[in-house]
C-alpha cells in the first residue's frame, strides 16, 4: 500500500516516519491507520494547529460563535477567508464522499487507541493568513480574493479520486508550488516555506524516540529539507505590522478631506463649504447604501449604512461595513441552525447567501467595497468644488 508516501529518517536519537497525505483521500486515511498501528510510535504529530484541531474534532463549536463579537473585533475578513478555504476543500470532499481532514482525525483516533501522545505541530492558521495577507500588495489581495471566491463555487464534476491521489506525487506538487511561487512569492513564503520550517522544528523537537508525522504531501519535501535547520519560532509566530500606507492611510484621508472642507469654508464661503460636505455625504451614503440594498439587507440596516457612511468613510477606526454588519446581526441575528448548517451551506453560491452567518460576512465586505467606491468618486468632486470656490 503506497509505501512511496512514507519517508523514514533519523534525527539524533529520534526515528521519524513521515506519512504524506492528501486531505480528502480514502487511501490516505487507510495509510495513516496502517502506519501508526504497525509502527506503534510514542508520539503522533499531525499537521494541525489548535483552532483547526478544534474545528474538526468539535464541529458543533460553530453553534457558540458570537457573530457580533467577531464583527466588533474586526475578525470578519479572517473568518470569511477561512470559510472560503473550507468551501473549496468541502466541495472536493463532497464529490469524493469523504470529510476534509479525515486522515488527521484517523491519526488522532488511532494514536489515542495505542496511548501515543498527539502533538499539534502546525502554526496557528490566523498567524499564517495574516502574515500572508500583509505581505501582499493591494492588487495582489484583490486577485487572491477573486480567485479564491471563484474556486469556492467552481464545479468539481471533473475531479476524480485518482486525480486527488495523483496530488501526492512529488513532481506534480513541486510544479504546482513553483507556479504559486512565481505568481505570489510572498504567499508561498508564508503559507508553504515558513510552515515547512515550523513543521520540521516541531516534529524534530516533539516528545519520544519514535514519531509518526502525518502531513499533507505538499509539505513533505520542504519539511525534509528543513530537518536540522534552526528555526526562530518566536519570529515565525509574529504577525508583522501593517505597512505604512495601511496604518496611516485613514489618517491621511481624514486630514485631506477635513482640510478641503475647512478650505472650502475659508476661501469659498459658507455656500461652498456646505456644498462640499453635502456632496461628500450624498455620494458616500448612496454608495454605501447601494451595497446594502444589493445584499437585500434589512431596511434599517440600509438606513444605518447611509447615515454612517459619510463619517465612517473618514474615520480610521470605523468601517461602513462594520456598521452594516452589526445592525444586520442585531436585526436578523443568526440562529443555532445557521451555525449548524454553515458547513453545508458554504458548498454552494446560493447557500453562502442563504446562511445568515455568511450573508452578514459578505454584507460587511460588499458594503466596505461600495463605500470605498463612493470615497474614490467623492474626492475629485469635492476637490473640484474647492478649486471652483
Amino acid at each position: 500500500m503506497e509505501e512511496q508516501n512514507i519517508t523514514r529518517i533519523t534525527h539524533g536519537d529520534k526515528e521519524i516516519i513521515i506519512v504524506g497525505t492528501a486531505h480528502v483521500s480514502f487511501e490516505s486515511v487507510a495509510l495513516v491507520e496502517k502506519t501508526i498501528l504497525e509502527e506503534k510510535p510514542s508520539t503522533v504529530c499531525v499537521e494541525l494547529c489548535l483552532p483547526r484541531y478544534e474545528a474538526i474534532t468539535k464541529p458543533e463549536a460553530w453553534q457558540q460563535t458570537d457573530i457580533v463579537k467577531v464583527i466588533r473585533e474586526n475578525k470578519t475578513p479572517l473568518l470569511l477567508a477561512q470559510l472560503i478555504m473550507a468551501a473549496i476543500q468541502k466541495k472536493i470532499a463532497s464529490k469524493l464522499n469523504i470529510a476534509p481532514g479525515a486522515e488527521m482525525l484517523k491519526a488522532i483516533e488511532v494514536a489515542n487507541g495505542i496511548n501515543a501522545k498527539v502533538e499539534l505541530v502546525d502554526r496557528e492558521i490566523r498567524i499564517t493568513i495574516l502574515r500572508a495577507w500583509r505581505g501582499l500588495s493591494f492588487w495582489g489581495k484583490v486577485r487572491i480574493l477573486s480567485q479564491a471566491t471563484l474556486s469556492a463555487f467552481a464545479t468539481t464534476a471533473e475531479i476524480t479520486a485518482q486525480e486527488i491521489e495523483n496530488l501526492k506525487k512529488s513532481d506534480m506538487l513541486e510544479a504546482a508550488l513553483r507556479d504559486i511561487g512565481n505568481e505570489y512569492p510572498q504567499l508561498k513564503r508564508s503559507i508553504i516555506d515558513e510552515r515547512d520550517l515550523f513543521l520540521a522544528h516541531k516534529i524534530t523537537t516533539s516528545a519520544g524516540k519514535k514519531v509518526v508525522a502525518v502531513l499533507g504531501a505538499g509539505h513533505v519535501p520542504g519539511v525534509l529539507a528543513n530537518i536540522g535547520k534552526s528555526a526562530n519560532i518566536a519570529e515565525l509566530n509574529t504577525i508583522p505590522p501593517e505597512g505604512f500606507f495601511s496604518r496611516y492611510s485613514g489618517w491621511i484621508l481624514l486630514a485631506l478631506i477635513c482640510g478641503l472642507f475647512i478650505g472650502g469654508f475659508f476661501y469659498g464661503g459658507t455656500a461652498v463649504g456646505l456644498a462640499m460636505i453635502g456632496w461628500w455625504s450624498l455620494i458616500t451614503a448612496s454608495c454605501g447604501a447601494l451595497g446594502a440594498i444589493i445584499m437585500l439587507a434589512h431596511p434599517l440596516t440600509i438606513i444605518a449604512t447611509a447615515l454612517s457612511a459619510p463619517i465612517a468613510t473618514l474615520h480610521p477606526f470605523i468601517a461602513t461595513g462594520w456598521v452594516a454588519g452589526l445592525v444586520e446581526a442585531l436585526l436578523r441575528k443568526p440562529q443555532v441552525k445557521d451555525f449548524v448548517q454553515i458547513r453545508e451551506d458554504i458548498s454552494s453560491f446560493r447557500g453562502f447567501f442563504k446562511n445568515k452567518v455568511t450573508r452578514i460576512l459578505i454584507l460587511i465586505a460588499f458594503v466596505n467595497i461600495t463605500a470605498s467606491v463612493g470615497t474614490i468618486t467623492a474626492i475629485p468632486i469635492v476637490t473640484g468644488l474647492f478649486l471652483k470656490g
